[in-house]
């Protein structure tokens, strides 16, 4: 039984880990997940996972996931976009990670942000650096998350076996 709760928290666990660098896998959220199965469904001769641990796993796990959901957005914003040009960014990008992929989703919001900032009036140099910064925001999220999961892993094989 111990085995099968440790499995399943580990792969809850790498799940996240992977999933802050695999678009629309909720990185932080599995992680959380993963501590949280192994908290409630480890029988008592498991080792023990403290409650403070579990809070401070949660909260480590909810900042990745608010990192992985603004870290665009307000990129976007400190580069000078417009709210509107992040909602379509946010939609041309889902729809061609469908279509081309994962790459889809940076190119898509390289040409959706130059476009709609453009079709708001601003010059060419204004729409050129929202867009950088947009995905420049992008992939410092992802960057951000996989150091936020990957402290999560490690916490949590560090708290359950060695402490």
């Amino acid at each position: 039984m111990v085995d099968l709760v440790v499995l399943a928290a580990l792969a809850l666990l790498v799940a996240g880990v992977v999933g802050s660098v695999v678009p629309l896998v909720p990185a932080g959220p599995l992680s959380v997940a993963g501590v949280l199965v192994y908290y409630v469904l480890a029988p008592p001769s498991a080792p023990t996972l403290g409650l403070g641990w579990v809070v401070v796993f949660t909260l480590v796990g909810l900042t990745a996931f608010a990192v992985e959901h603004l870290g665009g957005p307000l990129a976007s914003k400190a580069g000078g976009a417009e709210p509107a040009t992040m909602v379509a960014a946010g939609l041309a990008s889902l729809v061609l990670l469908f279509v081309v992929g994962p790459l889809g989703i940076l190119v898509g919001t390289v040409g959706v942000v130059f476009a709609a900032e453009l079709r708001t009036g601003k010059a060419s140099d204004e729409a050129v650096r929202a867009a950088a910064f947009t995905v420049a925001g992008m992939l410092a999220s992802s960057v951000a998350q996989l150091a936020l999961t990957l402290s999560i892993l490690a916490g949590f094989v560090v708290a359950v076996f060695v402490l």
